[in-house]
């Protein structure tokens, strides 16, 4: 168990998220922070947004990607409900996806099987730290990239409303099949949280 993630760990997420441990309650993706990942980082082939949930995520990939498949361990009304990614045997070329805080090593483990090209996951970037992932994760199948966020991300459930500042630092975690090399580190310029982007840029995909 990764108590990183764990409500009962000695970590706690913010106030404004915290762990699905259950099904019902979940915090969807703020789109700006997908349209961050797909303005800098280059997808070949089919997609797959893997824990869905309403379909906040999916909907900004589908303005690249209009084929993304989109499921959830639990039917939230979007995509295909009842499919457990951590037991999953499909494989897709690309899978992005901002799994549950207590599933997080699990999503890494399979994502790294079921990926044949990219696999991108937005985490917390305290997920760097930790004896465990660096000796199970980290060691053997460190990230290609991770793309730190300038700008806070904060997540309220669906229907609330937005406002305030959230008080933990996320990145998008990538792992690139093709790359070479160790643990690449960049940061996303500020200006993705109020700029008011009417659609995804399409010129990264082919």
């Amino acid at each position: 168990m990764d108590t990183t993630y764990n409500l009962n760990g000695g970590f706690k997420p913010t106030t404004k998220r915290f762990a699905d441990l259950d099904g019902p309650d979940f915090f969807p993706t703020p789109a700006w922070a997908t349209e961050a990942l797909i303005d800098n980082e280059r997808f070949t082939g089919d997609m797959w947004e893997c824990a869905c949930g309403n379909g906040a995520m999916s909907e900004v990939l589908e303005t690249v990607r209009p084929q993304t498949v989109s499921t959830d361990l639990f039917d939230r009304g979007y995509g295909e409900g009842g499919v457990d990614f951590l037991r999953s045997e499909r494989r897709f070329d690309n899978i992005v996806t901002n799994p549950p805080y207590n599933a997080a090593e699990g999503f890494v483990e399979r994502g790294l099987d079921l990926a044949n090209k990219k696999f991108a996951l937005l985490l917390r970037l305290a997920f760097l730290e930790g004896a465990n992932r660096q000796r199970t994760i980290f060691a053997l199948s460190p990230p290609s990239r991770v793309w730190v966020f300038s700008e806070r991300i904060t997540f309220y459930p669906a229907g609330a409303e937005v406002k305030g500042s959230g008080t933990t630092a996320y990145a998008w975690f990538v792992w690139d099949k093709d790359a070479q090399g160790g643990t690449e580190l960049n940061w996303f310029k500020p200006g993705y949280k109020h700029k008011n982007k009417k659609s995804a840029q399409s010129s990264l995909f082919i």
